[in-house]
């Protein structure tokens, strides 16, 4: 292995491990956490759609949950991005490497995160009535194609944010406009039909469709659902790479 590559997997492998760390530090419960926080959101959510509103999807428990995994993953790991230039001032002054590996550890630690809480959850869902299929093996693939898009939307706002840091606020309103712009809570069926077709373009709802379709439809998810998330991947990441670029060289003097 050349010696600039070994430079960069062994700053990559430092910087993630010490960012998964840092998630579940000073906290008693630590990654216990990561089992209470979807499973309260899901009781809240099941009591007031499932109960109070009467929403008619069946398995609801089991659809919610995926659809919340997913969604959790995503607005963790946009969420995170915000800050990891900005709270390493040391780093972004004396690293000789490119400042990008900051944001491409803290999404692989986050990315560690939601395989592992995936992991823990998944009992819950075979509780709440999903099977085992050989489709679940495809769940990985899902965890990656989410992973490339919330790099590449990181590396704008990690950079955005140092140089304009109203991005923070700004990206708390975008994550809870989200939350209800996604499939998680309800059908997508509601969607008015001169709506749908943009509605469906959002590749976190078809991060959301393809976990169901392969959790709950024993299926793989459909060639529009791929090509969506890859289209969207693909596109976000070479944005977030022009803006990172642009905004790098003054990151010393933002800080």
């Amino acid at each position: 292995m050349p010696n600039t590559m070994r430079q960069y997997f062994d700053v990559i492998s430092v910087l993630t491990q010490r960012d998964f760390k840092i998630r579940y530090r000073n906290s008693l419960l630590g990654f216990l956490w990561s089992l209470l926080n979807p499973l309260g959101y899901l009781a809240v959510l099941t009591l007031v759609f499932a109960f109070l509103l009467r929403v008619n999807i069946p398995n609801f428990a089991a659809w919610e949950l995926s659809g919340l995994l997913v969604w959790r993953y995503f607005s963790i790991g946009t969420a995170q991005s915000l800050t990891v230039i900005s709270d390493n001032p040391s780093l972004v002054s004396k690293i000789r490497l490119s400042r990008y590996v900051l944001v491409l550890s803290n999404n692989i630690a986050n990315l560690i995160g939601a395989a592992l809480e995936f992991i823990v959850l998944f009992p819950v869902l075979i509780y709440f009535g999903v099977g085992l299929t050989p489709y679940v093996l495809f769940l990985p693939v899902i965890l990656v194609m989410e992973f490339v898009l919330i790099f590449g939307i990181s590396l704008a706002l990690s950079s955005l944010n140092l140089k304009y840091r109203d991005f923070y606020q700004l990206w708390e309103v975008c994550l809870q406009l989200g939350f209800f712009l996604s499939p998680i809570v309800y059908d997508p069926s509601l969607i008015p039909q001169r709506y749908s077709f943009a509605y469906s373009l959002n590749p976190v709802t078809r991060l959301i469709e393809s976990m169901r379709e392969i959790l709950l439809q024993q299926q793989f998810p459909t060639t529009f659902d791929f090509a969506a998330i890859m289209i969207a991947s693909g596109v976000l990441t070479i944005v977030g790479f022009l803006i990172f670029r642009r905004l790098e060289p003054r990151f010393a003097e933002d800080l």
